[in-house]
This record gives C-alpha cells, structure tokens and sequence, in this order.
C-alpha cells in the first residue's frame, strides 16, 4: 500500500511539473520577435536555450508521468486475483449491516409534528358511486325544416 501512495505523490508531482513547464514556453510566434533584435535576449536560459531546457525537461516530466500511469495500472490490476469482479468485487460488507430493506437498524420510528393534520378515520379516499347501467338516452325531438328560398324575381 505504501507503493500504491508514494506512486501517486509522483504521478501528481510530474503533472503539476508537465503544467508549469508547458505554461512557461514560448510559442512558434515569439521567435518571430527575437529574430529582429527583441524578446529573448535577456532571458533567464540565454537566447536559444530556454526551449532545449524546457522542451527536455517537459519530456523527462511526461516520461515519469507515463511511467506512474503504467506503475498504477499494475497494482491496480494485480491486487485482487479475482478476474471479472470490477471495481465492487472486492468490497466486503460486514456480516451485523442492517438488512437489505434501506432501513438503518437502529433507526427511531418518525412520527409527525404536531402541526401536521391527519386525515380523519382511514387513509381511504371516499368512494364514488358509479350507476350499474347508464341511463336511457333522451328521445330525440323533431325539428322543423327550414322553408325553401324563395326564387329570385326576373
């Protein structure tokens, strides 16, 4: 377990190096500037070798960060024995946990405040009563016809 850990203090630590010294080269485009007499000249690795320095030790941080990767995938891999269990396969649940009903066992019986109103009698909603056989349709009424228009005069 102390290999698991100290691993992944230096896959951090190499991330954090791989983003700083990402953050701290220059682009294609700031060498645009140093070829006509500005930028780089006072810089802190001379005028050409920040990015040799940069560049290498950004290769070197990746290289350690790809090696943990690999370390992590290998102890991870290794540790069970078990094949097809995944992530859950290896959990033990200790035989005096509360049975399956999502209940805690020592769980207090909630009962509601005082304030809350109760339904009177049962819990029940009242019943509607629905006739056994509809009721007979109306008899239908006759409506007059509308008299003819009348023909037009010529």
């Amino acid at each position: 377990m102390i290999w698991f850990n100290l691993i992944i203090v230096v896959q951090v630590i190499s991330a954090l190096a791989i983003i700083g010294l990402v953050l701290m080269q220059h682009g294609k485009g700031a060498d645009m500037g140093a070829a006509f007499g500005s930028g780089s000249s006072g810089s802190l690795f001379g005028a050409s070798g920040s990015s040799n320095f940069l560049s290498k030790s950004t290769a070197v941080a990746a290289a350690i960060f790809f090696g943990s990767t690999l370390a992590l995938a290998y102890i991870g891999n290794s540790g069970g024995g078990e094949s097809g269990g995944g992530v859950m396969g290896r959990v033990t649940v200790p035989s005096s946990q509360a049975p399956a009903s999502g209940i805690p066992g020592g769980a207090p019986a909630q009962t509601a405040p005082a304030d809350v109103p109760t339904l009177p009698g049962s819990n029940a909603a009242p019943a509607t009563t629905v006739p056994a056989t509809p009721a007979p349709a109306a008899a239908p009424t006759e409506v007059p016809a509308a008299p003819a228009p009348a023909a037009p005069a010529q």
